[in-house]
């Protein structure tokens, strides 16, 4: 039977329920008044006047208005958390004051007299008929929500189509308390049996509900907007999840009831470009592809992108065997050959035998030393792995024939500071000496490097150290809080760099449009928000993670560029890549030999002088110049 009343119940309109719910308050109220009374005269009988019911309807009649004023009505019992208990005792002392002033007005009047104790006995009565009558109603109707205090309390910021299905969906998982929504007509509704409230109501959901988590489900939402979001949110002490985004929804790689961390690369603001598959199908399509470097960051990557756009067979080449187990492991379900080499990019016997047995087509060179303290503190094993490892790369792929070399450089090439950038300007001057060697020749070949700023997640890059520093209570330590830095997805970084091959002419250096450079300091508060949590500072002493400064590391720029020359930057026919012409310098093998005999004798001060002294070169001249040194 009460199976029955419950489903009868649940299928009742809303509004249906609204009023069945006055109407069960507006009698029992009246009873309880009128008990009220019976209780202080000691005699059980109905009212005998007019007066009298008038006095005894007037106490619902009053009840009334203030409970929907108080948002009684609007509640979902089956939701209903313990918190509204004090808002439901808050409202029935407002009604029972409001009829004691009622009541104080009708006996100057001359009507019924109300004893000093009856609204002290109402009070208790309605109090227990209202909490009472909430309650036992959730507990015998909904029993499944008797346990709705242990699952997780959370906010729906949307209350659009995919908002609504989204709430449908996680209902018996989570108790969701209601919709966020910026659409002033939607406030103070109810959308799926959900209220809609205004975002700056957030506070009082996380103080009467306890919600945690807010979940965007603004599938078409803009990376700019949904920055101010976030840290809006996340600033409240809540952790912000996200919805797909609407082509991953329409595709169907996601479904609307999975729901995902946001990460930090959400928040660049950068609006993704889809590959251009005529670019794609050109540098991958049944070619074989080699990636040295192919365990690390990039180089991973690379070879994920590479194995779902169909190549011939793919050469994994590593110097880390852990590394090379790892991302040969993560392929194995992938429709493509994977050839596993292990080896160094200084060793060209290995580089020959892995061209030569697999005839490789394309090389992607990623292989590099890129952490600037350690290379800085390290310099000749730097040089020897940055320059010396690219000259092996592309001397061996030059003699046999692979068609193009794209070598992975970095914005820290750009006027460098540090042996690390130094030495990819160095593998830049190289791989455009080969693809010099190339057109003279005319064996067809094309060789080019790009050049992009910090990719997101890398290795040794700022956000593993951060997310470290957040996980273990802070601080967060930054270099110098005026910092800037370029930033990109590795996914889209990857995608690029393989478009950006195609691309190439003669020597090319492209440069992937990295947008507007990012505050260190900025990119550190969005991830202490992220994480659910508030940085602690002078203005907020009691918040979670402390940000502190501890000075510049050797060879570190306060920020970095991606052009010597920006008027020499031109478009492609990809948005997201620009070509810059490179410079020549024809002495490049004399100054090679002496940069290796200072290697090999490990004398690091005339290697230094000797790295920075040819870029020092490079940089002073204009684009396509040769230089004779």
């Amino acid at each position: 039977m009460i199976q029955k009343l419950r489903s009868r119940l649940a299928g009742m309109p809303r509004n249906s329920k609204r009023i069945l719910l006055i109407a069960f308050d507006f009698t029992t109220l009246a009873l309880a008044l009128w008990a009220s009374f019976c209780l202080r005269l000691d005699r059980w009988i109905p009212p005998q006047s007019i007066a009298e019911v008038i006095t005894i309807l007037s106490g619902p009649l009053v009840a009334l208005p203030v409970f929907i004023r108080s948002g009684l009505y609007r509640a979902v019992i089956r939701y209903l958390p313990e918190r509204a208990l004090l808002t439901m005792i808050q409202a029935v002392t407002l009604s029972v004051l409001l009829w004691v002033l009622f009541a104080f007005l009708s006996q100057m009047f001359g009507r019924q007299v109300v004893p000093r104790t009856v609204p002290i006995i109402y009070w208790a009565l309605a109090t227990i008929i209202v909490v009472g009558s909430r309650f036992a109603a959730k507990w015998l109707f909904w029993p499944s929500n008797r346990n709705a205090k242990n699952r997780p309390s959370i906010a729906i910021y949307g209350a659009g189509e995919a908002g609504t299905q989204l709430a449908l969906s996680l209902r018996a998982s989570h108790f969701v308390v209601g919709f966020l929504d910026d659409n002033t007509a939607l406030h103070r509704r109810e959308v799926a049996g959900l209220r809609v409230y205004a975002p700056g109501h957030l506070p009082t959901l996380i103080k009467n509900y306890g919600v945690k988590q807010v979940i965007l489900s603004i599938p078409s939402l803009t990376g700019a907007r949904r920055r101010e979001l976030v840290a809006s949110l996340a600033g409240q002490g809540v952790k912000v999840l996200s919805l797909p985004g609407a082509t991953d929804l329409v595709t169907g790689r996601y479904l609307i009831s999975e729901v995902r961390e946001i990460e930090i690369d959400d928040l660049l603001g950068r609006s993704s470009v889809p590959p251009d598959p005529e670019l794609i199908r050109e540098m991958i399509i049944g070619r074989t592809i080699m990636v040295t470097g192919a365990g690390g960051s990039i180089g991973s990557e690379l070879c994920r992108k590479i194995a779902k756009w169909a190549p011939q067979r793919l050469v994994l080449f590593e110097a880390n065997e852990f590394a090379l187990y790892q991302i040969e492991r993560s392929l194995t379900d992938k429709d493509v050959a994977i050839v596993p080499m292990l080896g160094s990019v200084t060793d060209e016997r290995t580089l020959a035998r892995a061209m030569s047995e697999h005839s490789v087509d394309v090389v992607f060179h990623a292989a590099a030393h890129k952490h600037v303290p350690l290379v800085e503190a390290n310099a000749l094993e730097g040089i020897r792995n940055n320059v010396f490892g690219t000259l092996a790369v592309a001397d061996t792929a030059f003699r046999l024939g692979v068609k193009n070399l794209v070598l992975i450089s970095t914005d820290k090439a750009v006027r460098p500071t540090n042996v690390m950038g130094a030495s990819k300007r160095w593998a830049e001057l190289i791989v455009h000496q080969k693809s010099e060697q190339a057109r003279i020749g005319g064996t067809g070949q094309r060789f080019c490097a790009v050049r992009f700023g910090n990719v997101l997640g890398s290795n040794g890059s700022v956000v593993p150290l951060f997310r470290q520093q957040i996980a273990q209570g802070g601080p967060i330590t930054l270099t110098d809080p005026n910092m800037t830095r370029y930033f990109m997805s590795i996914r889209e970084a990857a995608e690029l760099i393989v478009q950006a091959g195609a691309l190439s002419q003669n020597g090319d250096v492209f440069l992937l449009d990295m947008g507007q450079p990012i505050l260190i300091s900025d990119l550190a508060q969005n991830m202490v928000r992220l994480a659910g949590l508030t940085v602690r500072s002078e203005d907020n002493p009691d918040g979670d993670i402390e940000i502190v400064s501890i000075g510049r590391r050797p060879g570190e720029k306060m920020y970095e560029e991606l052009f010597y020359d920006n008027a020499s930057a031109e478009r492609t026919r990809h948005s997201k890549i620009l070509r810059s012409t490179n410079t020549t310098i024809a002495a490049l093998d004399t100054a090679l030999a002496k940069l290796r005999a200072a290697v090999d004798s490990e004398d690091e001060v005339a290697a230094r002088q000797l790295l920075f002294h040819i870029v020092a070169q490079s940089d002073k001249m204009p684009p396509g110049a040769q230089q004779d040194l």
